[in-house]
């Protein structure tokens, strides 16, 4: 699997998953220290919402002249951003229009990023879940050093420096893809609502992705939307150390989805995913730092096994030709409840105290794998037949049902 183009993707995607994870701490902390929880959730509703909106187009552009060129793009993109928030806090107290200005246009070079990732994978890697597993376990060291990285930053230097680190991770990302070689087909001369109508075409034909992403809109307003900005001020000074430890749970998850292979990948997944309970559960207790830990934990690895099993399966599924603008509405539906739940986050709080809310979504959450689990194109789906050269434990279709 380690060829020259894996390495180089894996070390890009390594090292903008570092930014990625130190951002919403570097927010909660620093945008949150002058503006509040609303301060917080409104930065990252405006930053999601522009991701939103052009990840449809993103999907489409990409298909048209490979990802690749389109990711180095939004690298370069979120190399401004960051930087231009590095500066602003160099005043002390930036102006919340300009960090809203910022937080649109790093959303839209994510917005663009994203679609292009699962499109990629089949590039640079013969065996696509073994590629997803390992991709998330770097994903899971970044959560895990990236947020206790940030936190420590803020302290020690302040968010000037947190900010410019930031961006560096997205140049250095940025130039390990330039350095990536992959041949891209030739894309058939089209206009962009056609490509677009091709895409929405193929995503409604596959019942068990849409039906995936209507479940998941809930799950993002409801659950991991609000989630941030909410657990950041109810934990407090320890919020950097709780955020480790659900990046140490989420290398545990994607270890055990290198070797678990099962035939039926998004039932088995949405049987995991029903352990991410505890991790909102041990917020709204207000249970010890330990607990606290431990529940997160158990919430990461839930998570990065729910992970894999969607990413292989969308890689596998989708035909390679439209893959990036399938991709694109799949992406933009699930993450379009995040953005209502990160933009509610501040008003609720003058509702629901926000630990009765947190136990919420965390009965939510049990709810949300009920119903993928009830929904029977995405219970029945399948595996797509294997590549050679991938190690695998497969578990009897019988004991997913």
């Amino acid at each position: 699997m380690w060829t020259r183009n894996f390495s180089l993707y894996f070390g890009a995607r390594t090292i903008s998953l570092l930014g990625d994870a130190m951002m919403p701490v570097a927010s909660a902390l620093a945008v949150g220290k002058v503006y509040g929880i609303a301060g917080v959730g409104y930065t990252l509703a405006i930053w999601t919402t522009s991701a939103v909106l052009v990840m449809l187009f993103g999907g489409v552009v990409a298909d048209r002249i490979g990802a690749r060129r389109l990711m180095i793009g939004a690298d370069a993109l979120r190399v401004v951003t960051q930087g231009c928030v590095a500066v602003a806090f160099l005043d002390g107290a930036p102006p919340l229009a300009l960090l809203l200005t910022m937080a649109f246009l790093s959303g839209i070079g994510a917005g663009t990023f994203e679609p292009c990732i699962n499109g990629m994978v089949p590039l640079v890697a013969e065996d696509p879940q073994r590629a997803n597993a390992t991709l998330k376990i770097a994903e899971a060291i970044t959560q895990l050093a990236g947020p206790a990285l940030a936190g420590i930053l803020i302290v020690a230097t302040g968010p000037v420096f947190v900010y410019t680190v930031d961006a560096a991770t997205f140049l250095i990302s940025g130039v390990a893809l330039l350095l990536v070689r992959v041949t891209v087909p030739r894309a058939e001369p089209s206009n962009m609502m056609s490509d677009l109508r091709r895409g929405w075409e193929e995503f409604r034909s596959m019942s068990w992705m849409w039906s995936v992403i209507l479940v998941w809109v809930f799950w993002g307003v409801l659950v991991i939307g609000p989630y941030v900005p909410l657990s950041s001020q109810v934990i407090g000074a320890d919020y950097g150390w709780v955020m480790a430890a659900l990046g140490l749970g989420t290398v545990l998850g994607g270890l055990v989805a290198i070797r678990l292979r099962p035939h039926r990948p998004l039932a088995a997944g949405a049987m995991a995913l029903s352990g991410y309970m505890a991790a909102p559960l041990s917020v709204a207790l207000g249970l010890p730092l330990s607990l606290l830990m431990a529940g997160h934990l158990l919430g990461g690895a839930a998570m990065a096994f729910w992970s894999v099993m969607w990413s292989t399966s969308v890689q596998t599924q989708v035909a390679p030709d439209v893959m990036n603008r399938v991709n694109a509405y799949q992406v933009a539906g699930s993450v379009s409840g995040m953005a209502v739940g990160q933009a509610i986050a501040g008003p609720v709080t003058t509702l629901i105290e926000p630990r009765t809310f947190i136990l919420g979504s965390a009965l939510v959450t049990l709810g949300v794998a009920a119903a993928l689990l009830l929904i029977r194109p995405v219970r029945r789906l399948g595996r797509a037949p294997q590549k050679a050269g991938g190690p695998s434990l497969v578990v009897p279709a019988e004991s997913l049902t």
